[in-house]
């Protein structure tokens, strides 16, 4: 007997899914790759192989920028205002050669030290940025009223006022580096491994990554900038001009070498993140293509811009010809080296305050 609650009527959805499914499976389609995941993954052989780079900086510029500290801490004259300046700029090396073994594990085995250490580590790392290229800046500065106005330099206290720039710049540098905070570990949307990244709240993250990203543009690179090149045009034109001029440029020729040096280390860097910029702020368009290209080139030129912190060493032993003697009158005393004829340090025809008390 038939239920009348229950239709005579049933439909065999069974043969109209296996058709349907038959269809499909066997139906031509394009991807757009305009709606595919816009991301990419380094070879673990590239991410050894700059583990590995990071540990070699790490192994040259500490104790490279421990021998400067030693050098110029070890000074028996009075420090004129841009050798404590390189000295500070020294610390901030060591500063930022101190996050490379974190760095060098995070890049093979993702961030393994927590939300504290990736705060820090992120911090350390801005403060070094910001202080090395301010610390240039005054060097620079400072370059150019001695040689160029020489008068003034005379009238000023330069020695208190160094000290108490020292100090303004270190504060600049703590102040510019806060944004580290916002850095925490998670984990990565391209990956299963963790990493140390900002984390800004959703609702307000263009907005944030846009301002930091318009400080560390201007105030970590382009006004330094504006400011270094033209003192040291003035100051290397002033040079060729005055009396004994091919010396004193000579005597420029360290500090020159530095500056050209942190530029040839940061420079790529600043122009890809701030393509990355533009992109972001939707100021250029970009497809995939371009997206990923300034991915990796942010990710290379950043190594590249971490190299700096054992190139100072570097261009003062090599190029530094009173830093190289005083090096040798240090060691000959700690009877490291054998006693040599160094009695040439000290005459210079050049004064201190024109030159360098160690360069």
């Amino acid at each position: 007997m038939t239920d009348p609650n229950i239709s005579a009527f049933v439909i065999d959805f069974g043969s109209i899914y296996e058709e349907l499914n038959f269809t499909y499976n066997y139906t031509e389609f394009d991807i757009d790759p305009a709606t595919q995941p816009c991301t990419f993954d380094f070879p673990d052989a590239v991410m050894t192989f700059v583990s590995l780079f990071y540990i070699l900086i790490f192994l040259l510029a500490i104790p490279g920028n421990l021998v400067v500290v030693l050098v110029i801490c070890l000074s028996k004259q009075a420090l004129t205002p841009s050798d404590l300046y390189l000295l500070h700029l020294a610390i901030a090396d060591i500063l930022l050669a101190v996050t490379l073994p974190f760095w060098a594990t995070a890049v093979t085995r993702g961030w393994v030290f927590g939300d504290g250490m990736c705060k820090i580590v992120t911090v350390l790392q801005e403060l070094s940025f910001y202080s090395s290229i301010l610390f240039l800046t005054c060097i620079s500065m400072d370059r150019y009223m001695v040689i160029v106005r020489a008068m003034e330099a005379r009238k000023a206290n330069r020695q208190m006022i160094s000290w108490g720039v020292c100090v303004a710049v270190w504060v600049v540098g703590a102040f510019l580096s806060l944004p580290g905070l916002f850095s925490s570990s998670s984990l990565s949307p391209n990956s299963s491994r963790t990493v140390c990244a900002e984390q800004y709240d959703p609702s307000n993250a263009d907005e944030w990554r846009l301002v930091t990203r318009i400080f560390r543009h201007a105030l970590g690179f382009v006004i330094p900038l504006a400011i270094m090149l033209p003192c040291y045009g003035v100051t290397i034109k002033r040079l060729f001009h005055i009396r004994g001029g091919f010396q004193r440029q000579r005597a420029m020729k360290v500090i020159v070498f530095v500056v050209v040096a942190f530029l040839l280390c940061w420079t790529p860097y600043h122009i890809a993140v701030m393509t990355d910029t533009f992109f972001r702020t939707k100021i250029v368009p970009y497809q995939c293509p371009a997206r990923l290209a300034v991915d990796q080139a942010m990710f290379a030129t950043q190594s590249l811009g971490l190299l700096h912190s054992c190139v100072n060493p570097l261009v003062y032993a090599f190029v530094g010809e009173k830093f190289r003697r005083r090096l040798l009158q240090i060691m000959t005393k700690m009877g490291l080296v054998e006693r040599a004829s160094v009695s040439r340090s000290s005459r210079s025809s050049l004064s201190s305050e024109v030159t360098s008390t160690f360069m």
